[in-house]
C-alpha cells in the first residue's frame, strides 16, 4: 500500500498524479476464510481491521451487498461523543472517542476528525436535573464533561436565542473533546487498512443464508457462491433482523428511518455541534458550509432510505426558536438511514444461539460515534469468546432484566 504523506503528495504533483494506486483492492470470495464479516460499514470494517490489528487474524473476507459505506456510514450526520449516563454506555463511547483521535495517524488517512465540542440543550427543569447527573455520573466514569449555564452556552454558539418562550435554553451538557469526524474518510481508512493486510473486500455481494451443521455455523450462501468460513460476524445495522432470521433466531428491536437534511453552503456561523432534545433536533454545520440538521425517526417501521416531509416540517419548526437563522435558509438536500432500536436503546455485541455466529447491532441512532470502540470490542469477542467492552451488552440482557437504558442519552436521534 502506497503511503499517503506531504512528500507523497509533492511527487505524484510532478508527475501528473499518475503513479497513485486503487485504496482498497479488488478481490473475488475464496472457498474458506476464518472469519467471514457480513457488512462493510463502518462497524464491519473497524471489526475486521482490529481482528487484523490486534490478534493477526487476516484470513477475513468482508461482505457487502451494495457498496462499501453505502448504508448507514454515508447516510449518519458525524456527530461523535461519550457522555452517557450508564457506566457501560460511557466505557465503549470513550474507548472509541479515544480512538478517534489518532485514527487519522493510525489509519495514514485523514478522517478529518475535528473536537469542536458537543453541547445538549437543558430547555426544561427536568433536562436540567437529567445532565446535571449524566455529569456527575461522568465524573466518575473519568470522561470529561460539564454542566454549563445559559451565559456560557450563548459564548460558545451566538447565533443561538437562549431566550426562546417555549423553549429558553437553562444551561447545557458540554463535552469539549467531542465533535465530528467525515463518514466516508472513515469507512474508506479502514477499507484500506484492511485490504492492506490482505482482507478481501467484495462489494455487490448479498448474503442470502446462513450455513449451519450441529448447532454450529460453517458458512453462508451469497449471490457470488457459496462460502465457508469458521466465525461469522453480522454487522448489518438495520437489515440485523433479516440476517438473524437466516441464522435460525429472532432479535429484541425494531427497523426505522431515522431523517436528516442539509441546508444551501453559507459562511461558518458556528464552529460547535448543538443537540436539543425537548425540540427533537441537532444542528453542526460542516466543513464544506452546509448546516447540518438531523431530526427524528419515522413513526412505523419501514426499510426506506428516502426523506419525508413530515419530518421536514416537524425538525425545521422545532430549530426556528432556537436558531432563527433557520427560516432564512434553503434545503439542499434530505435523506434516510435504516437504524435497528432497541428497547433499552443502547447496542447488542453478543454471542447467538448459533455458535461462532456473532452480532453487532442495535446502535439505533448513534453508532457513528462507536465505529471504533465498536469494532474493538467485537474483534475481541470473536477472537477471544469474550470482551470487556462488549460483557454489558448480551442479546440476552432482555431475558434476564439487565437493561442498560440510556433512553434519555440516545432519545434524540443523533
Amino acid at each position: 500500500m502506497k503511503r499517503y504523506s506531504a512528500f507523497a503528495i509533492a511527487k505524484e504533483a510532478l508527475r501528473g498524479h499518475t503513479g497513485w494506486g486503487r485504496a482498497w483492492r479488488r478481490a473475488e470470495p475464496k472457498k474458506r476464510y476464518d472469519v467471514v464479516i457480513v457488512g462493510a460499514g463502518g462497524h464491519g470494517l473497524a471489526t475486521a481491521y482490529y481482528l487484523g490489528r490486534n490478534f493477526g487474524i487476516t484470513n477475513v473476507a468482508i461482505l457487502e451487498k451494495g457498496w462499501l459505506g453505502g448504508g448507514n456510514t454515508g447516510r449518519n450526520t458525524t456527530i461523535i461523543r461519550s457522555n452517557y449516563l450508564q457506566d457501560p454506555s460511557a466505557a465503549i463511547y470513550e474507548k472509541s472517542r479515544s480512538l478517534y483521535e489518532t485514527l487519522s495517524q493510525e489509519l495514514n488517512y485523514n478522517v478529518m476528525f475535528s473536537p469542536r465540542g458537543v453541547m445538549m440543550l437543558a430547555q426544561t427543569e427536568h433536562e436540567v436535573r437529567g445532565y446535571q447527573r449524566t455529569a456527575h455520573a461522568n465524573a466518575l466514569q473519568e470522561v470529561k464533561t460539564e454542566f454549563i449555564g445559559p451565559k456560557r452556552v450563548k459564548e460558545l454558539c451566538p447565533i443561538m436565542n437562549i431566550d426562546g418562550p417555549r423553549y429558553p435554553v437553562l444551561g447545557a451538557l458540554w463535552q469539549d473533546r467531542a465533535g465530528t469526524a467525515r463518514h466516508d474518510a472513515v469507512a474508506w481508512g479502514y477499507a484500506r487498512a484492511c485490504s492492506d493486510m490482505g482482507m478481501d473486500i467484495i462489494q455487490k455481494c448479498e448474503v442470502t443464508g446462513v450455513r449451519s451443521a450441529g448447532g454450529k455455523v460453517t458458512g453462508v450462501a451469497t449471490s457470488q457462491g457459496e462460502i465457508a468460513c469458521e466465525k461469522l460476524g453480522i454487522v448489518v445495522a438495520g437489515h440485523s433482523g433479516v440476517l438473524a432470521e437466516m441464522a435460525g433466531f429472532r432479535l429484541p428491536l425494531e427497523s426505522v428511518t431515522l431523517q436528516a437534511l442539509v441546508s444551501e453552503p453559507i459562511k461558518p456561523v458556528m464552529d460547535v455541534v448543538v443537540m436539543a432534545n425537548t425540540v427533537h433536533g441537532y444542528m453542526s454545520q460542516s466543513d464544506k458550509g452546509e448546516m447540518v440538521i438531523g431530526g427524528g425517526t419515522d413513526g412505523a417501521n419501514n426499510y426506506t432510505q428516502r426523506g419525508s416531509f413530515h419530518h421536514i416540517e416537524e425538525t425545521v419548526r422545532a430549530l426556528v426558536e432556537t436558531f432563527p437563522m433557520v427560516s432564512r435558509l434553503k434545503m439542499l438536500r434530505q435523506w434516510g438511514g435504516i437504524v435497528d432500536v432497541t428497547g433499552d436503546r443502547s447496542p447488542i455485541l453478543s454471542k447467538t444461539p448459533l455458535e461462532n455466529c456473532f452480532l453487532n447491532c442495535g446502535w439505533g441512532t448513534g453508532g457513528f460515534k462507536a465505529i471504533p470502540g465498536s469494532g474493538w470490542g467485537m474483534a475481541e469477542l470473536i477472537a477471544k469468546g469474550r470482551s470487556p467492552l462488549t460483557d454489558e451488552f448480551s442479546m440476552w440482557r432482555f431475558g434476564e432484566g439487565k437493561f442498560i437504558d440510556e433512553s434519555v442519552a440516545a432519545g434524540v436521534a443523533h
